[in-house]
């Protein structure tokens, strides 16, 4: 009985490690078929993506997250907190040219969360309410949010899209770009910000060598983990120093910390959350070392006739 317990909990270490989600009908990109890609991102490979427009130009990002929510950051209303100033556009491939697949709307409301500070990006997260309902397509899909419950640990693969400057003070991109970058540990990250503070509530991701990053206009974009068929939005673009500097890391709001805010404000179909089960590459040796243990409790099992 001892080893049979012991087969058992090394199957709950696996099945956790690997993680699960919820039945929600969100995470979808039946167009997105890569695993790894370059900066142009393909149509409809990610169907959330919302661009935020200030008084009829791209300003800021933001991920569909019901048929009438847009989850954005909360610094790009520091300014312009008035809906009227705001439209939308989801499914929207190009900035300038022909988008076929894009549909568009209005702003009934813009709430940002009561604990956002301007002057340390804590809490930098909003939602935006749509004039009215969208339909989904292949190109038009709400994205799964992390649960509360979610662990991403240092160096998981994530994927950052938007519409933002090409480079540090370069020009807007005309195409939707993407680009993935690791995730970095907060303590890390503060380390590498120095003065600047890394609260829970953030979560960072770059590269060392620089050269891959969010910039000026991805503000308020989607952060994306891939979990078993589903993506889920662990991030929302939110601060760095500069764009794409090595061992800087983008600063992101972490979505997981707001799960209860916003099922709060959000009325609706409720947003699909996700228990994001990613522990990062610390944690990968151990489930690699516990896999390889697996045949061998297994076979003791079956040969020794135990659980009969």
């Amino acid at each position: 009985m001892a080893s049979w317990k012991c087969i058992c909990v090394l199957a709950v270490v696996v099945l956790t490690a690997t993680g699960s989600h919820s039945q929600s009908v969100c995470g979808n990109a039946t167009l997105n078929t890569r695993i790894v890609g370059g900066e142009n991102a393909p149509p409809g490979s990610w169907p959330w993506q919302a661009s935020l427009h200030l008084q009829g130009s791209h300003a800021c990002g933001g991920s569909l997250i019901n048929n009438q929510w847009v989850l954005s950051a909360a610094h790009c209303f520091n300014d312009h907190s008035n809906p009227a100033d705001w439209g939308v556009y989801l499914g929207r491939q190009f900035q300038n040219g022909d988008n076929p697949n894009e549909v568009f709307r209005t702003v009934l409301s813009i709430t940002t969360h009561p604990s956002y500070s301007q002057a340390t990006n804590d809490n930098d997260i909003a939602l935006l309410e749509l004039s009215s309902a969208v339909s989904f397509t292949d190109y038009i899909q709400p994205v799964c949010l992390a649960a509360d419950s979610s662990i991403v640990g240092a160096g998981v693969d994530t994927w950052v899209t938007g519409f933002g400057t090409l480079s540090e003070g370069g020009s807007l991109a005309n195409t939707l770009q993407e680009v993935d970058v690791l995730v970095v540990s907060n303590s890390q990250c503060a380390a590498d910000y120095g003065d600047i503070s890394i609260t829970n509530n953030m979560i960072c991701a770059g590269v060392a060598q620089g050269g891959k990053d969010s910039c000026q206009g991805d503000s308020g974009g989607p952060m994306v983990n891939k979990q078993v068929s589903v993506w889920v939005q662990s991030g929302i673009v939110s601060f760095g120093n500069g764009c794409a500097r090595p061992n800087i890391p983008g600063v992101y709001a972490r979505v997981s910390q707001y799960e209860s805010w916003i099922t709060s404000q959000v009325n609706g179909p409720t947003p699909g959350f996700v228990s994001l089960s990613l522990p990062g590459s610390a944690a990968r040796p151990l489930l690699h070392f516990l896999l390889s243990l697996l045949p061998v409790f297994l076979s003791v099992f079956v040969l020794s006739g135990w659980g009969q």
